[in-house]
C-alpha cells in the first residue's frame, strides 16, 4: 500500500512555544493515521505570516503560499480548531477563506475536523468547516471528526484533561481510519474529469 501524505493545520490563536489543545489532538490523529499508512505534519499557522484573503498569495510577505503547497501535495487535510464563543477560532476561519481560492483544485483530497473547547459547539463547529471544506471540493468520509469539550466556563483544557481513550480517543482512530481508507481509494481510483 503507498505511503500518503497528511497535514494538520492548527488553528490555535496562540503562537508556539504555548501549548495548544487544537494542536496535540491533530498530533494524536496523525499518530492515528500512521497506522493506516499516512504519514505527515503539523502546521501551526499561527507561527506564520498569513494574510487575510481568498486568493493563493495575498503577495509581499503573504506565507500561505508554502502551506498552501503542502496541502496540495498532501492527499489529506486535518483542520484542527478551539471553539471560541460557540464558532471555529478566527485563525481557522482565516484558513477557509484562503482555501477559497482552490475551488474545485483539491477534488480527490479528504478533509476531517478535531474540534477541542471548553463550551458548547463542537457539533456547529465541526459542520462549518467540514461544509467549508466539502464546498471548495474536499470529500468528508463517515465519522470524519472527533472532538473534546470541557464544562461550559470551566478552565480545563484537553491538554491537561488526561487519557480519554473510551471517547474522544476511540473518535480519532475512527476519523483516522474512515479518513485513511477514502483517501487510498481515491488515490488508485480518483473521481472523473468534469
Amino acid at each position: 500500500m503507498t505511503t500518503l501524505r497528511a497535514v494538520v493545520l492548527g488553528c490555535t490563536l496562540k503562537p508556539s512555544p504555548a501549548e495548544s489543545s487544537a494542536e496535540l489532538l491533530g498530533r494524536e490523529i496523525l499518530a492515528a493515521l500512521a497506522d493506516h499508512d499516512v504519514d505527515g505534519e503539523v502546521i501551526r499557522v499561527a507561527d506564520h505570516a498569513v494574510k487575510f484573503g481568498v486568493s493563493a498569495d495575498e503577495g509581499d510577505g503573504d506565507e500561505w503560499p508554502a502551506i498552501r503547497t503542502k496541502i496540495m501535495d498532501a492527499q489529506i487535510l486535518i483542520i484542527a480548531t478551539p471553539i471560541w464563543m460557540g464558532q471555529p477560532s478566527s485563525v481557522c476561519k482565516m484558513v477557509l477563506e484562503r482555501l477559497d481560492a482552490d475551488i474545485s483544485k483539491v477534488f480527490g483530497k479528504v478533509a476531517a475536523v478535531a474540534v477541542v473547547g471548553n463550551e458548547d459547539g463542537a457539533h456547529h463547529v465541526t459542520a462549518e468547516v467540514l461544509q467549508a471544506l466539502n464546498d471548495v471540493g474536499f470529500t468528508a468520509a463517515g465519522a470524519a471528526s472527533t472532538y473534546w469539550v470541557g464544562e461550559a466556563m470551566g478552565s480545563l483544557d484537553y491538554k491537561d484533561a488526561g487519557p480519554k481513550p473510551d471517547t474522544t480517543g476511540a473518535a480519532t482512530k475512527t476519523l483516522a481510519a474512515n479518513t485513511a481508507h477514502l483517501a487510498h481509494l481515491l488515490a488508485e481510483n480518483p473521481y472523473p474529469a468534469a
